[in-house]
């Protein structure tokens, strides 16, 4: 998720995205490709959310669907191909930053992702903005502008060779994050992990500190 864009540019790039992206996923996922028959409510609130590392891992992130169809969501996140993504199915690379796929026909422009930014702490989560067009990461980028990229086949979801653009955090600190997580109890810190932390909490100020700057001149 792109540390350099601003809410305001955020803006903008959505804005421009929604016009040339909307008909493209709409084209692209045909009636042979959503099952007709799932049209359960995906039925989202604060105890949707727990613990990260309670979610089936795929390589560096994790999954989960809401509506139980967890099988389905391993053999989209499996496909080589790529795939479409059931509904209820739960995408979550850190605990503070989740993407749920909604009912189909809910946000045509995502291809039905909604994005959740995330407070967490041991007691549990709180949605702090939830939607597209404003959830924004801890480097103030914009999560659907992020996404966007991402090939059609892949279903906005961001790896490497996906087409996003690189986020400024490694593998090493996402799963520092992921063993943090606080509303697991106990961490599950590895070697290295502390320092990771510590990197990514002094590249978080800096960039809030431009941030200001840019603002204030």
């Amino acid at each position: 998720m792109k540390a350099v864009i601003k809410i305001g540019q955020g803006a903008m790039i959505l804005f421009m995205t929604l016009m040339s992206n909307t008909a493209s996923y709409a084209a692209t996922v045909s009636e042979a490709e959503v099952d007709k028959s799932d049209t359960k409510v995906v039925n989202i609130d604060e105890t949707s959310f727990s613990c990260i590392r309670d979610m089936t891992p795929v390589r560096h992130f994790y999954v989960d669907n809401l509506l139980g169809n967890i099988e389905g969501t391993l053999a989209a996140a499996n496909s080589p191909e790529g795939a479409i993504y059931p509904t209820g199915s739960v995408v979550q690379l850190v605990p503070t930053e989740v993407m749920v796929k909604r009912e189909p026909g809910t946000f045509a422009a995502t291809n039905d992702w909604e994005f959740f930014e995330l407070e967490v702490d041991e007691n549990g989560s709180k949605i702090a903005k939830r939607g597209f067009v404003d959830v924004v990461n801890r480097f103030d980028g914009n999560c659907f502008a992020c996404h966007v990229p991402a090939k059609e086949k892949w279903d906005f979801i961001c790896e490497s060779g996906h087409g996003c653009e690189p986020i400024p955090i490694d593998h090493k600190m996402t799963g520092a994050l992921q063993r943090s997580d606080p509303r697991c109890g106990d961490t599950a810190l590895e070697s290295g992990d502390t320092m990771a932390l510590i990197k990514l909490k002094l590249m978080v100020g800096a960039g809030l500190t431009k941030k200001w700057f840019e603002d204030l001149f």
